[in-house]
């Protein structure tokens, strides 16, 4: 009963997500943004809320044991973006292996892509570091945090610099499909893109809540940690939405759409939640925790280094696959 309880909410999140970029596609285009823009903010941010939800709402009380809301906080703050950076990246060679070959190229705007990538390998090199900072030093552990935020608010106004340059270019956002209220009769304007929005919204929180409690019951079930499931188990759900949206978007040649939604999402993940993982859990160099961290910057670097050679191939993500399936064998061994 417990999986049918956990299926159920990922297909709540799918369709909340699907709402909320489908709303966010329609704000860009009417806002008159750039690709990056929509992609790297708004629709990576849309998307990540159900990861964002997971943690914050576990350390807020998710369950009555303290440990195990510890443990589910931690395991989904670091889960994602390691699934972001190795798993959810691999699936778009996948997705285009027929259409492109795998020596066939992805072709994101190239300086969103490295600015997004910069930003978390940064970010995510400061969550690792405070791994190893006692928690005597609240001091220290505070700076780190407020870092963190900090970072993550330049790269917002950085990139929406950007923008205007961008649309003359030609990467203005567009819309490839009605709003879903426009096709029950509704006007397309401002409004009815805000109420989308909020129903999105909403359906993600209660997708978030009920997969907390679950996650809880399967851990129990399974006779594992919290902490190991909630690593592996949740990002895999709640990254879904990431991934779907970002295959749609490759396979109809908008990769600056697709690798922004989750670069940018790795960005948000890797800056805002681990300062709250700093500051509220006991945030502490675990084998599970280390191994993921490493193999996610390993991931990043890799993507950024291939990016500074001024291509990146189809077959180059699946690298970040193999990086996937070493993580799995680390963590279950």
């Amino acid at each position: 009963m417990i999986f049918l309880e956990l299926v159920f909410m990922l297909l709540v999140i799918l369709v909340a997500a699907e709402v909320f970029t489908n709303a966010l596609e329609h704000l860009g285009e009417k806002l008159k943004i750039s690709e990056g823009v929509t992609g790297s903010l708004f629709a990576a941010v849309g998307t990540a809320l159900p990861e964002t939800l997971v943690p914050v709402l576990a350390l807020l009380g998710g369950t009555a044991n303290v440990t195990t809301n510890e443990e589910i906080g931690v395991g989904a703050i670091l889960g994602a973006p390691l699934m972001l950076s190795t798993l959810s990246i691999s699936l778009l060679a996948f997705a285009v292996l027929k259409l492109r070959g795998a020596k066939g190229e992805f072709k994101p705007e190239k300086t969103g892509f490295v600015r997004d990538l910069n930003f978390f390998i940064a970010a995510f090199a400061f969550s690792t570091l405070a791994l190893f900072i006692p928690h005597t030093q609240l001091a220290i552990r505070g700076a780190l945090g407020f870092t963190l935020v900090l970072t993550y608010f330049i790269y917002i106004m950085l990139t929406l610099r950007a923008s205007s340059a961008l649309v003359e270019e030609g990467h203005a956002t567009e819309a490839d499909a009605p709003m879903f209220l426009c096709r029950i009769g509704l006007p397309n304007n401002m409004p009815i893109i805000l109420l989308q929005l909020a129903l999105g919204l909403g359906l993600l929180v209660a997708g978030a809540k009920g997969f907390i409690h679950g996650v809880e019951q399967a851990a129990a079930l399974l006779g594992i940690s919290a902490l190991l499931l909630s690593l592996l188990i949740i990002p895999i759900a709640t990254e879904l939405p990431e991934k779907i949206n970002s295959i749609l978007w490759v396979r109809k040649d908008k990769d600056t759409l697709a690798f922004g939604n989750i670069t940018g999402a790795m960005v948000f993940q890797g800056t805002l939640l681990p300062a709250i993982g700093i500051m509220l859990t006991p945030w502490e160099p675990r084998r599970e925790v280390l191994a993921g961290v490493v193999i996610t910057l390993i991931s990043a670097l890799w993507l950024r280094w291939m990016a500074s050679r001024g291509n990146l191939k189809v077959w180059h993500v699946w690298v970040n696959g193999g990086l996937y399936l070493s993580y799995l064998t680390i963590a279950l061994s």
